[in-house]
């Protein structure tokens, strides 16, 4: 017998096996530990991610809503264009990144390569315009401009052209119906940008990398409810990228519309009426500067006088919103934000900053009744008034004798205000107050809303300036360095007036509170603020808040949502301050500053309420203002360099005025050429579909309004218009437009009137 096991194995053999099987079984169980961390401990969390690896979205634009006029008519509204659309990440896939194939797009669509390519580069801080400020993931606009055929080229050779779709979508226009253009007011779009999906991804209301959204007017304000929401499809794909089923699926939702207090045909009106007086202003000879009036800039507000709505906002120099469609061109971009553009960008009826002149007069004298002086008291208008040897001129050095506020705000007499605001200035303790100051003509300019946006529905305006205490506190801190370094007591003017602003530029001086009260120095208004108070005293006091937009109105028009007139304070007059008020602005259209532009006017069925306003800007000619009222409208129209405010800007409302309520130039109102002689109340029409009709407008309605409203004739023949109507002293107005230079102590100008009261005047 042996003693070797029957198994055959020997001790060593069987050791070596035991371990092979304990290597086997931790291995099977490492491998069913992770298969159970991975199947059912992180199972949802990577088939989340897995199906996520095999799921494509494809998005179907929302269509953005539309921007309508107060009667329904399309200020901004979409239509079908064909558009050509590169991807970049396709593009970057190629060994040239592209440029063939883009160099072969741009001949097919009769562009230069360098044109296309420039539509496809991301925009940075290094990358000026054109370029592309949307997301890099998502098709790039080349045009969307394609004819048909370009199109059919593109699409039957596709594999000549990897990365480049083109294809029917709704892009937004700008219609300019009757001709008004409103492009300040509407704004404009662009692609969103990484940026911006980051910031609202969190939000009710995300972006897509598809989207479209407002840069500046409405557009921009009204963005969320105008976009809508964006479709998109999720598809499940193989491998290979193949199809294989649907995931989900969102409808995309139409915006909805924005029904605006705008009227196209007065939109119209305003821009041109505007457009010619700027015209007719730069033909007039300044014979302050011995040159044309440049009149380089303007803008003009109609605005209902009961709730604050806008009928009508212009603004000049303007611009075509259309340029922005499909990407903006080299050439239009630099027309629009080159130095020597003028900045048509800039609505000026909201952001466009001047000292007022006298239409500011309303403030000084609400301010003059709140410290104690009597509205129908006697006041000295003499042509001049000195303070400490320095003398401050009256308008063409006018005389009126002992006047009332009344009598002063109509032929907008200078040395009356020059002497109250003195008086409270030295009643405040002069240049060094004890105490606290009752500064009775600063607050009452905020009282009136300035310093501050009016609450407009639009974006970025501006407050405007008061310079009162806080501001030249505030205004010499920051300055003070600068002004030390330059300022020079023996220097030529402005080394003086640095001089002075260094030792005591944050004390208020004589000078700075009597050049403040007719609206000049420091003093800084917009369009927009100067229209909501004479639209506060044409309704009895209430300052509202500026409205363009009326009511927002789903696609299927189910859904009306009004946007209601708001206030937000009152004029601090009492009833019968008020009257007085209301009572001398007529007298400034019927006998007054502004009568010789209001010849005619039927004052009896349309009382006409008006303030003129010439400001002086040092460096700069006259900046003309008009503010006006009826019990329906307050117009505002200003002009830079443009000369006085009746001579300039007097005519353009007058006629503006003429259309709204349809009266002739010999003063008989004919209704059926009337525009709007009472706001618009209701919203316009809305069809069981959700769509609205809007009237038609005529290709050029300002042209069409003048052409219904023919001058009479006078006995010569000649044709007798309000510029050129007598005045009831029988001169021509229109040559006294400007009769040689004031002194330099007359209105305006923040150097004249701030730093030329040496500190031993003014103490």
């Amino acid at each position: 017998m042996t003693n070797i096991p029957e198994t055959g194995r020997t001790p060593r053999v069987q050791t070596r096996l035991v371990v092979i099987q304990v290597l086997v079984l931790s291995l099977l169980a490492t491998l069913g530990g992770r298969l159970w961390y991975l199947q059912i401990r992180e199972g949802d969390a990577y088939a989340k991610e897995a199906s996520g690896n095999h799921v494509q979205q494809v998005v179907q634009p929302a269509v953005r809503g539309s921007i309508l006029d107060a009667r329904g008519v399309a200020l901004a509204d979409n239509e079908t264009r064909l558009v050509v659309s590169a991807s970049r990440t396709d593009l970057l896939k190629m060994k040239d990144d592209g440029k063939a194939v883009l160099t072969k797009l741009a001949g097919v669509l009769g562009m230069t390569p360098k044109e296309v390519m420039e539509k496809v580069r991301l925009c940075d801080a290094e990358t000026p315009q054109p370029c592309w400020n949307g997301s890099p993931y998502q098709p790039i606009p080349i045009t969307d401009e394609a004819t048909p055929r370009q199109a059919l080229q593109i699409r039957e050779r596709a594999e000549d052209f990897p990365g480049i779709t083109a294809e029917p979508q709704a892009v937004r226009r700008y219609p300019s119906p009757g001709r008004a253009n409103t492009a300040q007011v509407l704004g404009y779009l662009s692609p969103v940008t990484d940026q911006e999906i980051q910031q609202a991804q969190d939000t009710n209301s995300p972006y897509l990398r598809s989207d479209m959204v407002g840069r500046s007017g409405l557009e921009r304000q009204y963005d969320k409810e105008l976009r809508g929401k964006a479709g998109v499809t999720r598809y499940e794909v193989d491998n290979l990228g193949r199809v294989i089923g649907q995931a989900e699926s969102d409808a995309a939702e139409p915006g909805s519309n924005l029904v605006t207090s705008i009227d196209a045909r007065v939109q119209r009106v305003a821009e041109f009426e505007l457009n010619e007086a700027m015209k007719e202003a730069r033909k007039q000879w300044d014979r302050n500067t011995n040159e044309r009036y440049k009149a380089d800039s303007g803008a003009v507000v109609v605005m209902e006088s009961r709730t604050g709505r806008i009928v009508a906002m212009a603004s000049n120099p303007t611009y075509d919103p259309n340029a922005w469609v499909g990407g903006i061109s080299a050439k239009d971009y630099a027309r629009l934000t080159g130095k020597t553009s003028n900045y048509p960008l800039l609505n000026r009826a909201i952001q466009g900053q001047a000292a007022p002149g006298s239409i500011f007069k309303v403030v000084s004298t609400a301010a003059a009744v709140q410290a104690g002086y009597a509205f129908d008291g006697r006041y000295n208008c003499s042509s001049s008034y000195s303070v400490g040897g320095q003398v401050f001129k009256n308008f063409e050095s006018q005389n009126h004798g002992a006047i009332s506020l009344g009598r002063a705000l109509e032929v907008s007499c200078d040395t009356v205000y020059y002497a109250l605001a003195h008086s409270e200035w030295k009643k405040d303790g002069g240049i060094n107050p004890k105490g606290k100051p009752k500064d009775y003509f600063f607050k009452a300019a905020h009282q009136f809303g300035l310093g501050k946006e009016t609450g407009i529905d639009l974006p970025n305006e501006v407050a405007g300036r008061v310079p009162d205490r806080e501001w030249k506190q505030q205004y010499w801190e920051a300055n003070k360095d600068a002004w030390c370094k330059t300022g020079k007591k023996d220097g030529d003017y402005v080394q003086r007036i640095a001089y002075e602003n260094c030792l005591e530029g944050n004390k208020m001086r004589a000078g700075d509170e009597i050049n403040y009260s007719i609206g000049q120095g420091d003093t800084l208004v917009t369009p927009i603020q100067m229209a909501t108070i004479y639209a506060a005293i044409s309704n009895g006091g209430t300052l509202y808040d500026p409205t363009v937009g009326k009511a927002i109105i789903s696609a299927d028009g189910k859904q009306v949502t009004e946007i209601k007139p708001k206030a937000h304070g009152r004029l601090p007059v009492t009833r019968q301050t008020l009257a007085q008020m209301d009572e001398a602005l007529e007298g400034v259209a019927t006998r007054g500053t502004a009568a010789w532009r209001f010849g005619g006017w039927p004052q009896d069925k349309i009382p006409m309420h008006a303030k003129t306003g010439t400001a002086e800007v040092y460096g700069k000619q006259t900046t003309s203002w008009f503010a006006t009222y009826t019990d329906d409208y307050a117009i505002v129209m200003t002009i830079s360099q443009g000369g006085t405010g009746s001579g300039a800007s007097g005519p353009a409302v007058r006629n503006i005025y003429d259309a709204l309520y349809g009266v002739s130039d010999d003063g008989t109102i004919n209704t059926k050429n009337a525009l709007l002689p009472t706001p618009q109340k209701n919203l316009p029409e809305i069809q069981a579909d959700g769509s609205i009709i809007a009237p038609k407008i005529p290709k050029d309605a300002a042209k069409e309004q003048r052409a219904s409203q023919k001058a009479p004739e006078d006995e010569s023949g000649q044709v007798q218009t309000a510029a050129t109507a007598q005045t009831p002293t029988g001169g021509n107005r229109d040559t006294r437009r400007r009769r040689g230079p004031r002194g330099c102590g007359s209105r305006g100008g923040r150097g004249a009137r701030r730093g030329m009261l040496s500190r031993r005047m003014l103490t």
